[in-house]
């Protein structure tokens, strides 16, 4: 692939985790005592909330175009292996699920309850999103030092991934007693963000040395 070409690619990794971060700022702004430590991020774009169409427009939609062309660049500049083709091919896939996470709101205040139709589609795509990139991250632990000759990108692969698997359980506990959901989200899905933002540096740096 193109070398100058490429970088365009490997930015979109760059970008995607800072765009999340400042997208969800803003988003919850515009929604009066919305709580980033106790809420979670879906609610944002929830029925009825205040920010029920400016959420996806300003975050689900440009995250999953950043996401979709960062999972192209990896699927075109590893094209000899199956596996390195296999994660971008997650990468792409996590772009599709944040489109769908955005398109389909969940119900109001996220209830579980009963849930709309609409809601399980948009809680499928939460669980893709997060094995997408838990998968893809994992993946690398076995193949980095192959693929790109940086064996400390394997040992940071490996406890991104463990960090979010970990992470679940707290989450699950969060959703029982209502308190410290939205922080446990965020951290879950801010260590598989910090894996794109430092895979894409390295690929970036990899290509400037090339």
């Amino acid at each position: 692939m193109n070398g100058n070409f490429s970088r365009w690619y490997y930015f979109s990794g760059t970008l995607a985790p800072i765009w999340l971060l400042f997208g969800v700022i803003i988003a919850g702004s515009f929604y009066p005592e919305y709580s980033h430590f106790n809420q979670a991020m879906s609610e944002l774009g929830a029925k009825g909330s205040p920010t029920h169409m400016l959420s996806p427009l300003l975050n689900n939609y440009p995250l999953g175009v950043l996401f979709i062309l960062f999972g192209i660049g990896v699927i075109k500049t590893f094209s000899t292996s199956n596996m390195a083709m296999f994660s971008g091919a997650l990468i792409v896939i996590h772009g599709l699920a944040s489109f769908s996470a955005g398109f389909f709101s969940c119900d109001i205040a996220c209830d579980l309850e009963s849930p709309s139709t609409e809601q399980n589609i948009h809680n499928i795509s939460g669980l893709v999103l997060f094995f997408s990139l838990f998968i893809a991250s994992v993946i690398w632990v076995f193949i980095s030092k192959r693929c790109i000759g940086v064996k400390w990108f394997e040992w940071f692969s490996l406890i991104c991934s463990i960090v979010a698997i970990a992470l679940l359980p707290l989450m699950a506990g969060a959703v029982e007693s209502g308190v410290g959901f939205g922080l446990f989200q965020r951290l879950n899905y801010g260590s598989q963000a910090l894996w794109i933002l430092v895979f894409s540096i390295v690929l970036l740096r990899r290509n400037v040395h090339s």
